[in-house]
């Protein structure tokens, strides 16, 4: 590997590998390569962004020797095999969320990383944003009281297209998968340890798939907290994080550089740090530091913490996520 500058490549060219290309302006990273299974696809992206390679299938980009590490945004279905592909391939990999579909294949990607000393990290830009480190620094001494307790909502309005991959099972579709995982994301980031109690009531759609539900949860430290989701009825993405002396809100919380903290006396204040619109970057100068000083990823036990949540709230529902 070449210790002065990170060579990336990405594996799917959706939407979100266009604004992952877009976060390129750091001196450490450089993006090399782009795969897609249609070649014309990957060779137009490549030269949209001034990518020095383009990809028609999977493979090929793993095993090429210049890359040192996998971004991947396909389909969250997919995500396992193509996680397994790259580190067969003896890359790192850096995954979009949801980075699996249940507890299982999360074991199964964590081992193989592990068996192969390489790192297996998810694309949660919570874990990343500058805010949150300083809201958690701030929790963490005290200053607030203790912490009580964490809540999250977020609901979007998806058109009611059952051709939709949001809709289909298969596809890794449904509320909890495609923004559960943000809002799980962000209460496990603030609680002080994994809840170890869980109750849960879902509707789901005629697919199959959830549709909106509720999820109550409380750990060791007696801490509660609750996830509201939806995907055919809009909801603020509003995170709340409640100690004895104050609650935090965050609005916008999967990219947030601000939040209002209201004390007990009424009295208030903004408290501001990093760039939203930067989100992406964080998280690409994260994993490029972590790889250029060989570090491991702490990130990685939040990532399985919030995938066994999901897995325990699906399986309630008598939703199997892999199939």
């Amino acid at each position: 590997m070449d210790m002065t500058k990170i060579k990336w490549g990405i594996i799917g060219l959706g939407d979100i590998a266009h604004g992952f290309a877009k976060a390129f302006t750091i001196e450490d990273a450089e993006l090399t390569a782009v795969a897609s299974r249609n070649l014309q696809k990957a060779q137009e992206f490549a030269t949209n962004y001034g990518v020095p390679k383009a990809y028609g299938n999977y493979e090929s980009i793993c095993f090429d020797p210049d890359i040192d590490i996998i971004y991947i945004a396909t389909p969250n279905s997919y995500h396992a095999e193509h996680i397994k592909l790259a580190l067969t391939a003896g890359k790192h990999v850096f995954c979009e969320k949801a980075m699996v579909m249940d507890a299982s294949e999360f074991k199964e990607v964590h081992d193989l990383a592990q068996e192969k000393n390489l790192i297996l990290a998810e694309a949660m830009t919570i874990y990343h944003m500058p805010l949150y480190r300083t809201l958690k620094s701030r929790i963490d001494s005290g200053e607030f009281g203790q912490l009580k307790m964490v809540n999250a909502m977020f609901g979007s309005l998806k058109d009611a297209d059952p051709t939709n991959r949001f809709f289909a099972k298969e596809l890794g579709g449904g509320a909890l998968l495609d923004v559960g995982v943000y809002a799980l994301s962000f209460v496990r980031f603030f609680l002080s340890s994994q809840p170890t109690e869980l109750q849960t009531l879902a509707k789901l759609y005629e697919t199959g798939v959830d549709e909106m539900s509720t999820i109550q949860m409380r750990n060791d430290h007696d801490e509660l907290s609750s996830v509201t989701l939806s995907f055919r009825g809009k909801m603020p993405k509003q995170g709340v994080i409640v100690c004895e002396n104050a609650f935090i809100t965050v609005l916008d919380y999967p990219r947030a550089d601000t939040a209002l903290i209201t004390y007990a006396d009424g009295k208030t204040e903004t408290a501001q740090a990093g760039d939203k619109t930067t989100a992406m970057t964080y998280e690409l100068d994260s994993l490029t530091q972590t790889l250029l000083n060989q570090e491991n990823q702490s990130y990685i036990t939040l990532t399985k913490d919030v995938t066994d949540l999901m897995d325990q709230s699906a399986k309630s529902w008598g939703m199997d996520l892999t199939h």
